[in-house]
């Protein structure tokens, strides 16, 4: 009977010491996104569909109000995972030494420079001397929004006042004359009461940008970054990430009555923005990788490091794209 009791505890203690190794397995993914942006949709749809969690991954979403916030929590290793992260901020962030990578790009540039209906303003190039607003300095769309302004008109961010403001703020300012133009989203446009008669679109950041680099694709402006030592420490886990965030593209795509309901929810939009949005859900949001894309977001950087945004080299290992091909496997 002794020794029946001994393998009994030997049991209890592989028991237990396989459930400890399961749960450190199991590790917390913090996530985080900006709630004022771009990535607000997408956040949202990926939170309320729970598709982290239909991967078997623990996940704590942390929401930020500021464009720069994911960055500088993964800076400060408050989170692990960030999407729709500003494409400039992610390549500031290596340039630092944070250990980080890019994984994926998540959101495509959908941004319209525009003014009020009576405006003088006819040209971008009449921007010389005027306030324009934009999301503050880190932003990816800022960074599309100074690059274009400088490489097809000439405009250094000297040569106008940038007005720094979330979407919401930058439609104030734009409709009390507090700016004489600014970059914003359709989905914001669309949004302002009687928008059509009220505001003009002088031209979209994607045209301006193909105009500019002489190419039909238009730039990424924001990326999934993770921070290395969760890509280490979990590395099975790592594809299930890029595939929760296919499944969401591909929910979001498929479900524009959902994507609405949700954003109705989630982000208090009214209905006229919240089925924009979902009009414009592709040609916001995906999950992209390939060779190709690594391209562009390589072409993106030597953009804005040529207006000023940026300095420095490209840390030769910002890109991991591991995560991803592997995900490709799990379709």
């Amino acid at each position: 009977m002794k020794i029946f009791r001994v393998i009994s505890q030997l049991l209890m203690v592989c028991s237990l010491t396989l459930g400890a190794i399961g749960g450190a397995a199991a590790a917390e993914l913090r996530v985080g996104y900006w709630t004022s942006g771009i990535s607000l949709g997408f956040g949202a749809v990926l939170e309320a569909q729970k598709f982290f969690e239909k991967q078997g991954l623990q996940v704590k979403f942390v929401h930020f109000p500021d464009v720069n916030g994911p960055t500088t929590a993964l800076a400060s290793n408050a989170i692990d995972l960030a999407f729709g992260t500003s494409l400039a901020g992610a390549f500031s962030l290596s340039q630092q030494g944070v250990p980080v990578r890019i994984v994926a790009a998540t959101q495509l540039v959908d941004a319209e420079l525009v003014v009020l209906a009576d405006s003088p303003i006819r040209n971008p190039g009449e921007l010389r001397g005027k306030k324009v607003g934009m999301s503050p300095l880190g932003s990816g769309t800022t960074g599309v929004g100074t690059a274009v302004l400088d490489g097809n008109y000439g405009l250094k961010l000297a040569d106008y006042r940038l007005i720094a403001g979330d979407e919401p703020r930058l439609a104030q300012f734009l409709l009390q004359k507090n700016v004489d133009a600014a970059v914003m989203r359709p989905t914001t446009v669309a949004q302002v009461p009687d928008n059509a008669n009220r505001i003009r679109v002088l031209g979209t950041l994607s045209d301006q940008w193909k105009q500019m680099t002489r190419s039909p694709t238009p730039p990424y402006i924001g990326v999934a970054v993770m921070r290395d030592e969760w890509l280490k420490n979990n590395p099975a886990d790592a594809a299930k990430v890029l595939v929760a965030m296919r499944e969401a593209v591909q929910f979001g795509a498929a479900n524009p009555d959902a994507v609405v309901a949700i954003l109705k929810k989630a982000a208090n939009m009214n209905d006229k923005g919240a089925h924009f949005y979902s009009a414009h859900w592709t040609s916001m949001n995906t999950v992209a990788f390939a060779r190709d894309d690594i391209a562009t977001l390589k072409r993106t950087f030597d953009v804005f490091k040529a207006a000023g945004t940026l300095k420095g080299e490209l840390p030769a290992d910002l890109f991991y794209p591991k995560p991803y091909l592997d995900a490709e496997k799990m379709k």
